[in-house]
């Protein structure tokens, strides 16, 4: 009660992680706190300059907004049952963030996946730019390498029998 009188409520928005041309990977909601009052965190908000701390909802972490492209007061953006969203006048497709990527400081890239409800995209991190640097001249080593548990059970290998006589 007395948070809405003194204006010190908090703020909940959308978290964007990555705005891509017709993608949007969304993180989900959070809460907005220790920004000043309302009117002047929502005003941050609209010009893409909040700073402070994003308490995600559902998992308890905090994260700070430098970590996200954007962050959208949740009236601002209406998601739709077939993974797209209203936002900005547009329609956009959604892909989910794991929180594993929240903290990622890099480009994510949207990946298909089935569900019970049939296709989405999930985000993951994109590791292209690590597989550019690998030399493709390095040498490989020869034959084929298998991995087993070293107390694999094994057939004997064939003991040499000194009574056995050789034709």
């Amino acid at each position: 009660m007395l948070k809405k009188l003194f204006g010190k409520q908090p703020v909940d928005v959308w978290v964007i992680k990555q705005v891509d041309d017709d993608l949007l990977h969304l993180c989900g909601q959070a809460s907005l706190e220790g920004g000043g009052k309302r009117k002047a965190v929502l005003a941050s908000l609209a010009q893409d300059q909040f700073q402070g701390a994003v308490h995600l909802a559902g998992s308890g972490l905090v994260l700070n907004a430098r970590l996200f492209a954007t962050l959208v007061p949740l009236d601002e953006l209406t998601l739709t049952d077939d993974g797209h969203a209203h936002w900005r006048g547009r329609l956009w497709r959604v892909s989910q963030v794991p929180q594993r990527c929240w903290s990622f400081d890099g480009r994510l890239v949207a990946q298909k996946v089935s569900n019970v409800g049939g296709l989405g995209l999930v985000s993951a991190e994109d590791v292209s730019p690590i597989r550019e640097r690998i030399d493709q001249d390095t040498p490989t080593p020869p034959g084929t390498v298998i991995f087993r548990p070293e107390n694999e059970l094994e057939a004997p290998p064939p003991i040499n029998d000194p009574r056995k006589k050789r034709n």
